[in-house]
């Protein structure tokens, strides 16, 4: 198997969290540190949305379809998550099509399998494809077989709990196009490189933070597999014997970081007398759980319970960074996922501050970037990984 994604857990704080460690200054996030959006989950902040490179190439018309479709073969790219489906097409690379939907919440495999190529129907339309699909790559949570295209203990998708033929049953459902399947945040890494923030560079690391801590690496060019497993730096330990992880360890990254395990802190500490407008927020959008939006929403209106956990991410983060960058000297660092788009430029401005003191090169530190494609990362290296 290729991987696993881990997603849960935690517990008090201690010594090393930010909240212990007096007379740091922190750029604050919220009202003051400017202009995180107060509008609903689904939005972002317009800096996190709006890829600076994205806007210098072809403009997309409406229903995400671009006017210049001619040349060679397309390649189809999808996103699979829990909450939503997100496909684009690529013609050499630039962008032609895309589209998005929800992700089916009831009903078993074959239904998300058919809303999968059901959008990849649409972009290809869009796009005006008259049958020259070379390849689908596809993005997935949980444990990965590429060989086979079997995913499994992707849990947070519908009826796929259990071992899932995806990429033969999507390859099925599109008259036999090839399917290539990797891990969710590899290919969002692999977007960024080829498409986004990367370009300039040959070392990367990409850091997706959301409902856990995902990572991917690019060394010399390529991107780095390892023995299957290599870019966990969500269960790198930032404090040993700290908070549990829903990886069963203690005091890895995502025990702190991971938005999973951040609520499970705030619900904590809410039991325990502490006020915090999170879960009015949440419940007032409709949510089960604390979105990335709900958090800055609640840092937009200063919710002290919501920097403290911030705090805390940001802190574990830093340490993870700064190990990182000891090892592997990379040029550049990029912070993705919910939380990272979402919270944008002052999350990264945070954990480059919580990072800076642990290098060991300090004259020398990597560059720490914001997604350039926001959520199309995953879409567009997924269509990559398909073209070869």
């Amino acid at each position: 198997m290729r991987r696993s994604g881990h997603r849960t857990g935690a517990e008090a704080t201690s010594r090393g969290d930010p909240a212990r460690q007096p007379g740091r200054r922190r750029p604050r996030l919220g009202a003051r540190a400017g202009r995180l959006d107060e509008s609903a989950d689904g939005d972002r902040d317009r800096r996190a949305c709006a890829p600076a490179r994205a806007r210098r190439g072809p403009r997309l018309e409406g229903g995400g379809r671009l006017m210049s479709t001619v040349g060679k073969p397309l390649t189809a790219g999808v996103d699979l998550g829990g909450t939503k489906i997100q496909t684009v097409v690529l013609r050499d690379e630039e962008i032609v099509a895309s589209a998005r939907v929800l992700t089916p919440q009831t009903g078993d495999a074959g239904d998300v399998i058919e809303a999968i190529a059901g959008t990849i129907r649409t972009s290809l339309g869009d796009a005006g494809a008259n049958g020259d699909l070379r390849g689908i790559g596809i993005g997935t949570p949980g444990s990965i077989d590429a060989d086979s295209g079997v995913v499994s203990l992707a849990a947070n998708v519908p009826g796929f709990a259990d071992h899932v033929e995806l990429g033969p049953r999507v390859s099925q459902a599109m008259d036999g196009t090839k399917v290539t399947i990797d891990n969710d945040v590899r290919v969002g890494i692999l977007g960024e490189y080829r498409r986004g923030a990367g370009r300039p560079f040959k070392n990367v690391l990409g850091v997706w933070v959301g409902t856990g801590v995902g990572g991917g690496l690019i060394l010399d060019g390529e991107l780095h597999d390892g023995r299957g497993a290599a870019g966990e730096i969500g269960h790198l330990i930032v404090k040993p014997g700290g908070r549990p992880c829903g990886c069963g360890r203690r005091g890895c990254l995502e025990a702190y970081a991971g938005r999973a395990r951040m609520e499970l802190r705030a619900r904590q500490l809410h039991k325990q007398g502490h006020k915090t407008i999170l879960f009015k927020i949440m419940e007032k959008s409709g949510r089960q759980r604390l979105s990335s939006g709900v958090y800055a929403r609640a840092l937009a209106k200063g919710d002290r319970m919501t920097q403290r956990l911030i705090d805390e991410a940001t802190w574990a983060l830093g340490i993870a960074l700064a190990s990182a960058q000891n090892l592997l000297d990379l040029e550049a660092i990029i912070v993705g996922g919910g939380l990272g788009d979402r919270l944008g430029q002052p999350f990264v401005d945070r954990v480059v501050e919580q990072m800076t003191p642990h290098l060991f090169v300090p004259d020398k530190p990597p560059l720490v970037l914001r997604t350039e494609l926001g959520d199309l990362s995953g879409a567009v290296g997924a269509a990559v990984l398909a073209g070869g």
